[in-house]
């Protein structure tokens, strides 16, 4: 086989440490403890007891991480037996296959088997090949699922949305703005898969029917909207094909990427919309900011990304009743801007902190201009809200996820009904 990635070796570690076989650091290296646990992994897969990823070993890894797997009916076969066979569930293969006739199986014909593991890893760094994945795995388990591309990011990524819901009352949830707050993503991304799970079961989570909120709601989330920076601080320069050389110059010399915040042309997506935009650039200057680098440059004009303008055009597209932009760090709900926010946006900011236990906030001076949530306010005179998670020094630990979907879940499922 091809050369593995560091992150390729993560994700695998990952998951064999969801599946019971590794309970070791997940570093991106195979040594003796992964070793161990591939073999464990092949031995309760009928596989060739290596210890390596041969390539048929890599292939059922794969299933795993995809979460689903495709069977073609042969004579005989009846759903019971092909469930004993993948150790998966009826309700699921239903699920993904919306027009199967569970009595009546077509020789010849292709179905989708959905593994009976969760695939959205929440103790990995969460790169933009793990989310394209996860978005390609959910969709197949769940096909009532839609996503698009609602834009292309700097260095030619998809600027991902995905929608759940049918209803009237829209309203968009976005994460990843910022690099080095990826765990945003995984936030929003995990909720998508439980949302989908607990919904094909017409079941609740906390007290929320999720097909009555189906029904009222539709919610778009477009979990990272600065893919080609979240690369850049899980994977440094190795998957970025644009501005490699001055991306070490904006960054002081360093190919260490851990504090930078911005897109890959240097500027903070989130100080880059049309909300006090030109006050935010004279200030910049008294942050020190004289041009592109980590955080904190506005870039040239509003929505002069790909990725802000991108995120912009969505959300003028759509009558949406509120937003939730996830950031990091803080466990503070930011809700106002110049007092142009709705009365009803106080509530429901109150509302936000007492389920998850974060603090109302007041944005300082770098932090009140230019930002998505503000621009939101502005343009749209309705409830806007940046959720800072977690606590500590960006990039978050991995370790906090649990707190943080604990925290931050319920104000998810509130949002598109309060």
């Amino acid at each position: 086989m091809d050369k593995i990635s560091k992150s390729k070796i993560r994700e695998i570690q990952g998951l064999l440490n969801k599946l019971g076989y590794y309970n070791y650091s997940i570093d991106g290296f195979i040594e003796n403890y992964t070793i161990d646990a591939i073999k464990k992994f092949q031995k309760n897969n009928n596989l060739k007891i290596t210890g390596e990823l041969d390539k048929l070993t890599y292939s059922k890894i794969e299933e795993f991480l995809m979460g689903y797997v495709s069977h073609t009916i042969e004579r005989g076969d009846t759903l019971y037996d092909i469930t004993r066979k993948y150790n998966t569930s009826i309700w699921r293969i239903i699920i993904a296959n919306p027009n199967i006739n569970p009595f009546d199986l077509t020789i010849g014909n292709s179905i989708i088997v959905p593994l009976n593991n969760q695939i959205v890893p929440t103790n990995i760094p969460y790169t933009y090949s793990v989310m394209e994945n996860n978005i390609s795995g959910l969709s197949k388990r769940y096909p009532f699922l839609r996503f698009d591309s609602i834009g292309n990011s700097v260095d030619g990524r998809q600027i991902y949305r995905i929608r759940i819901g049918n209803g009237n009352n829209h309203v968009i949830y976005n994460g990843a703005h910022h690099a080095n707050e990826w765990i945003t993503t995984s936030l929003l991304m995990k909720f998508i898969e439980v949302f989908s799970e607990v919904y094909s079961r017409k079941g609740s989570i906390r007290g929320y029917n999720i097909e009555q909120i189906w029904n009222y709601a539709t919610i778009d989330i477009v979990p990272m909207v600065n893919p080609d920076g979240v690369e850049l601080v899980i994977d440094g320069l190795d998957n970025i094909n644009t501005n490699k050389e001055q991306l070490i110059k904006w960054n002081f010399g360093s190919e260490n990427f851990n504090n930078w915040k911005s897109n890959i042309n240097g500027v903070d997506l989130n100080r880059n919309y049309d909300a006090g935009w030109r006050k935010y650039k004279e200030l910049e200057t008294g942050f020190g900011i004289t041009g592109p680098g980590p955080f904190l440059y506005g870039g040239t004009k509003p929505e002069s990304e790909p990725e802000s303008l991108a995120m912009a055009k969505l959300t003028k597209s759509i009558d949406s009743r509120l937003v939730l932009a996830y950031h990091t760090q803080g466990q503070v709900i930011f809700w106002n801007y110049k007092n142009l926010q709705p009365e009803i946006s106080l509530y429901i900011g109150e509302t936000f902190t007492k389920i998850s236990g974060y603090e109302m906030g007041s944005e300082d001076l770098s932090q009140s201009l230019a930002g998505y949530k503000d621009w939101y306010i502005l343009d749209f005179r309705k409830p806007g809200y940046t959720i800072e998670v977690g606590k500590g020094k960006n990039p978050l630990p991995i370790e906090q996820f649990d707190m943080i979907y604990e925290n931050n879940e319920e104000i998810l499922l509130l949002a598109s009904i309060i």
